[in-house]
């Protein structure tokens, strides 16, 4: 490596490429999608007007709504050998996987053009923004041992999966909190997992490749993998007068406060104001523990965070108060990051589009580490080495390795 080669970590305020589909300005803590401050779609739009907005460029009227909207309600009924996959998969399956299996598997059931790519277009993304949720909801209802629901027609996205789950209509309430917390989710610049979808969209890869790769990247902890363990930690401290001490054990451990700090704000994440909303209004309306101790763990960390790192800013973040708004909606842990996947299909979807409209393969450069310039060994001169040093897992040998 070049004395005078920078490397950027983690690609850390280096810019790779142009969007027009969603602005992070994170000194302000401000996002908004081509052009639309979130603080005004969260509270006034409805998920399916911000999937129009995504892809086609422009909040729609009347007749694109309507239209938009009888399209994903075609789209959400799934192949019937893709729920016989699901129920033929082991109970104890982990949510994501299952998702990332499943969403790789629709491929299966659209037709491929002659070089058997599939067409990568908004209609091929409508139904990958209608079906995820539905495969969401057919698992967990086949994990726990019940019959897959069809989608009504008639109700909108949020509203038919909580119906799908469940088999009942869900409340206004109930329904408006899942919509917004999509609409919040549906896009975020360049992040990882955003980024892993152009990534394979610059290979001319379609647009199912491109959205598995996508759900893959989103599934760790330092991603879209937080909220479960949020939820983790609001269960185990139980009651918000212990969230301070729980906090000050954690840190002692050299554990993370998971939903606090993001790489992009220095200031409180803007989405985290009308999640922490409609916790609040949701355990108003049913059991307002969890909320309670949100509240208070995000206070006690905010504490604990400035003595351990003086002049640092870290806020909570979207993350965070996921946990006690879809937990309120009755939805399990181990499924948080599956309902990012809903919402976040949407951004994935246009974000593989525009890359496609554009594209020039994303192929970027490493610095090597490694030895140079060593000289070739014959095989009979290069000595036994031992077993410890095998290179494989407690020195096994390649013959036992590939009979195991």
């Amino acid at each position: 490596m070049s004395p005078s080669t920078v490397v950027d970590r983690g690609l850390e305020g280096v810019i790779v490429g142009a969007t027009g589909l969603s602005n992070v300005e994170g000194l302000e803590g401000r996002l908004t999608y081509r052009g639309y401050d979130l603080n005004d779609l969260a509270p006034n739009a409805s998920f399916e007007e911000v999937c129009y907005l995504l892809l086609f460029g422009e909040l729609p009227n009347r007749y694109q709504l309507e239209d938009i909207s009888v399209r994903l309600a075609a789209n959400r009924r799934l192949p019937q050998a893709l729920i016989d996959w699901m129920q033929a998969t082991p109970k104890n399956a982990w949510p994501m996987d299952v998702l990332r299996t499943m969403v790789s598997g629709l491929a299966l059931f659209t037709p491929v053009m002659e070089d058997g790519a599939h067409p990568s277009n908004p209609r091929a993304a409508i139904a990958l923004i209608a079906r995820t949720p539905s495969i969401v909801a057919a698992w967990d209802r086949i994990r726990r041992g019940l019959t897959p629901i069809d989608p009504l027609p008639n109700l909108s996205t949020a509203a038919n999966f909580l119906y799908m789950r469940t088999g009942k209509p869900p409340s206004p309430e109930a329904e408006r909190a899942l919509d917004t917390y999509l609409i919040l989710l549906a896009d975020h610049s360049y992040n990882a997992s955003t980024f892993a979808a152009r990534v394979t969209a610059s290979t001319r890869a379609d647009i199912f490749a491109g959205a598995t790769s996508a759900i893959a990247t989103l599934e760790g902890d330092l991603h879209g993998g937080a909220p479960g363990k949020v939820m983790q930690m609001i269960l185990e401290i139980d009651q918000p007068e212990r969230a301070e001490g729980y906090v000050r054990e954690l840190l002692a451990r050299g554990e993370r406060v998971m939903g606090m700090g993001h790489r992009e704000y220095k200031v409180r994440d803007p989405r985290a104001f009308h999640l922490e909303r409609m916790a609040q209004e949701l355990g108003d309306a049913s059991d307002p523990k969890w909320y309670a101790i949100a509240r208070a763990l995000e206070a006690a960390a905010d504490n604990v965070l400035r003595e351990h790192k003086p002049g640092r800013q870290i806020h909570a973040n979207v993350e965070f108060y996921t946990a006690p708004t879809l937990y309120s909606l009755g939805i399990p842990a181990d499924e948080f990051t599956c309902m990012f996947a809903c919402g976040r299909m949407a951004g994935w979807t246009a974000h593989i589009l525009e890359q496609l409209a554009d594209n020039r393969l994303i192929r970027p450069q490493a610095s090597y580490t490694g030895q140079a310039r060593l000289p070739w060994v014959p095989l009979d001169q290069r000595g036994r080495r031992d077993a410890g040093r095998s290179g494989l897992p407690n020195g096994a040998s390649p013959a036992s390795e590939a009979a195991s």
